[in-house]
């Protein structure tokens, strides 16, 4: 399933208008490959659980969470972590069975489980001998 690889960049840069000032994060993910599904690896370290959206629309998938700042009435001795959101969008192909993608986050990292249609299972084909 190529549509999930790393693109090209685009000749014209794309920009987006943000509506806050805070950083985007462009979360580090791996992609593997298996019989029944793909499996999306997203590192998304000290984001609250809450905050974790993952939406499918038109063939984008697109996950965002957020790091929210230090904890109110702390002192920050030292910090190199800043508030601020993950986001990342990938185009899916037909091969994947759009109602059936799972996800689960667990120790910093988001895992999204993307069935493949039927179709696009390997099978094994039977050989007649006449």
């Amino acid at each position: 399933m190529k549509d999930l690889a790393k693109k090209t960049a685009p000749a014209t840069p794309v920009t987006v208008e943000r509506t806050h000032d805070w950083p985007v994060y462009l979360p580090d993910v791996d992609i593997i490959e298996r019989n029944e599904t793909f499996e999306l690896y997203a590192d998304v370290p000290g984001v609250d659980p809450n905050s974790i959206t993952v939406n499918f629309e038109q063939g984008v998938l697109t996950i965002r969470a957020g790091r929210p700042s230090a904890a109110p009435n702390t002192d920050v001795i030292y910090s190199e972590f800043e508030p601020g959101e993950y986001e990342r969008s990938f185009t899916v192909s037909d091969q994947i069975d759009a109602a059936k993608i799972a996800a689960q986050y667990r120790n910093g990292v988001l895992v999204l489980t993307l069935p493949k249609v039927e179709a696009a299972k390997p099978r094994k084909i039977e050989v007649k001998v006449s």
